[in-house]
């Protein structure tokens, strides 16, 4: 009996060591470790031996059946992990280089706004950044916008539930504004001319302050409800629009190239006077044309603007400036809708 059970068990492990794959590995098991296999059938031989010798033999058939199930679950883990048997079936080099890891890189609007932070910074423009939750003060009041003005209306801003009032309208009603997403990086100048002279290290002033700003706006190809400028400000005795238009120059030249067309057109903002529009002549699609985009606004600082924040504007000039983060981005790589910008498309986002 003893013999009986070494044999099963030498060919049991024989015949497991040519398993490639899981079905035969299915079969081998069915076959020895089954409800009716070849070991369940050697264990009823186990009446008919001698008492004396039952002992032994039920030891030796409960380490051959631990022998089997254990390299059962060795021959199911190989399979698994993809390896074969030794004696055949496809083999894994594990000394093979493995395939190279894609890298990734910032996105677009990332990209384009450090660039722009860089060009301004190489003329003397100190970066910086404020809240996107702002109040009606340094959103409009500061900036010389009047209460009738229709920026100003709710369906124009994101305006914030405030605790305690049951609704934005009802704030309203009450003849209050409450915090909104600020609709302009403009209230980032504001606050950096506020902080200026209550602690007495400004003016001068230069900055341009990037960030995120939230118009309720219909989204088509050119127009978002979220959206970056970047805005810039230069604060100093004796500021002229010629200075302006320097700066703006020299920026469209060194991050456009020198070919770079672009224009000033007379407009109107409450917090610059006199006020202008910033265009430029691109191609957003190339299958057409290049054509004037307007990319932002522009103009010397509004005295209202400075004497709202403790400046005097005898004293002191300056000029603003704003532009569309995306627009310029657009401009730049040819991007001829804004919504590529924000869906995610990788297609679209491993081409810039």
């Amino acid at each position: 009996m003893l013999e009986q059970i070494q044999q099963l068990e030498d060919s049991a492990l024989a015949e497991l060591a040519q398993v490639n794959d899981a079905p035969a590995l299915e079969a081998w098991r069915v076959s020895y470790l089954g409800s009716k296999g070849k070991l369940k059938g050697a264990m009823a031989g186990l009446k008919d031996v001698p008492k004396a010798d039952k002992p032994a033999v039920g030891q030796r058939m409960n380490s051959a059946k631990q022998s089997l199930e254990t390299a059962f679950e060795e021959a199911k883990s190989r399979l698994a992990s993809g390896g074969a048997s030794p004696k055949g079936g496809v083999q894994i080099d594990v000394t093979e280089p493995a395939l190279p890891m894609p890298m990734g890189k910032s996105h677009i609007i990332t990209r384009v706004r450090n660039e722009l932070c860089d060009v301004f910074g190489r003329m003397g423009f100190d970066v910086a950044a404020g809240d996107e939750v702002e109040d009606d003060e340094h959103n409009f009041v500061k900036l010389n916008i009047p209460n009738n003005h229709p920026a100003r209306e709710p369906i124009d801003n994101f305006y914030v539930h405030e605790p305690g009032v049951d609704s934005v309208d009802a704030h309203f009603e009450a003849g209050g504004r409450p915090r909104m997403l600020r609709s302009q990086t403009s209230t980032v100048q504001i606050r950096v001319m506020e902080d200026a002279v209550a602690k007495g290290w400004g003016p001068p002033l230069k900055i341009v302050a990037p960030g995120r700003v939230y118009r309720p706006d219909t989204v088509d190809a050119t127009h978002s409800f979220m959206f970056h400028q970047i805005e810039g400000l230069y604060i100093d005795r004796k500021v002229t629009m010629r200075d302006l238009k320097t700066t703006l120059f020299q920026f469209a030249k060194m991050y456009f190239g020198p070919d770079a067309k672009i224009r000033l057109r007379p407009s109107f903002f409450p917090f610059t006077e006199p006020s202008a529009e910033f265009d430029m002549k691109i191609r957003l699609n190339p299958a057409k044309p290049a054509s004037w985009v307007e990319l932002g606004g522009c103009g010397m600082v509004d005295p209202a603007v400075f004497e709202s924040v403790g400046i005097d504007p005898e004293e002191w000039t300056g000029f603003a400036f704003g532009f569309g983060i995306e627009r310029i981005a657009m401009g730049r790589y040819g991007i001829p809708d804004i919504r590529l910008l924000y869906e995610g498309d990788i297609r679209f986002l491993s081409q810039i």
